[in-house]
C-alpha cells in the first residue's frame, strides 16, 4: 500500500454537489492499493499513519500524534498512487489492485483507524470526486506498507 498523507487544518470531499466526508484539524490520506497488498499491509499501514507524530509541540516541534491533538483523518481512495511513470509519458497502472480487492482492503484501512480511536470520514470508492484541503506547514509524506 502506498499513501500520501497530508497534515491538513481542514479537509473535505465531494461528490457531485454533495459533500460527504469532512474533517478540521487532522490528516488527509490518499491511499493506493498494490496488487500484492494484504489485511495484514492494510492494518500495519493504518498503525503506523495515525501513530504518525507530526503535529507540532509548545516547542514548534513535530512530537505530537493524531490522538494527541484529537485531529481527525480523512480517507480518500487513490489508486493512481501506483502509477508507474518510467517509461514514456501515459502512467502504467498494472501494479494497482483490482478494484474489489481494493476496496476490501480500503475499508479493512479505515476501521483499523476507527479502532484506534480516530474519527474518520471517508471519500466513496470507485466515485468522480474533488478534494479541498488546507495542508498545514505544508507537510506531506509518501509512507509505504513495504
Amino acid at each position: 500500500m502506498r499513501a500520501c498523507v497530508q497534515r491538513v487544518g481542514r479537509a473535505q470531499v465531494t461528490v457531485g454537489e454533495e459533500i460527504i466526508g469532512r474533517i478540521g484539524t487532522g490528516m488527509l490520506v490518499l491511499l493506493g492499493v498494490a496488487q500484492r497488498d494484504t489485511e495484514a499491509d492494510a492494518r500495519q499501514l493504518a498503525q503506523k499513519i495515525a501513530g504518525l507524530r507530526i503535529f507540532e509541540d509548545e516547542q514548534g516541534k513535530m512530537n505530537l500524534s493524531l490522538a494527541d491533538v484529537d485531529g481527525a483523518m480523512l480517507v480518500v481512495s487513490q489508486f493512481t498512487l501506483l502509477g508507474d511513470c518510467r517509461k514514456g509519458r501515459r502512467p502504467s497502472f498494472v501494479a494497482a489492485a483490482p478494484p474489489e480487492q481494493a476496496e476490501t482492503l480500503y475499508g479493512i484501512f479505515v476501521d483499523a483507524v476507527a479502532e484506534q480511536g480516530i474519527c474518520v470520514a471517508t471519500g466513496r470508492f470507485r466515485q468522480q470526486m474533488e478534494v479541498e484541503l488546507v495542508n498545514d506547514g505544508p507537510v506531506t509524506l509518501l509512507v509505504e506498507s513495504k
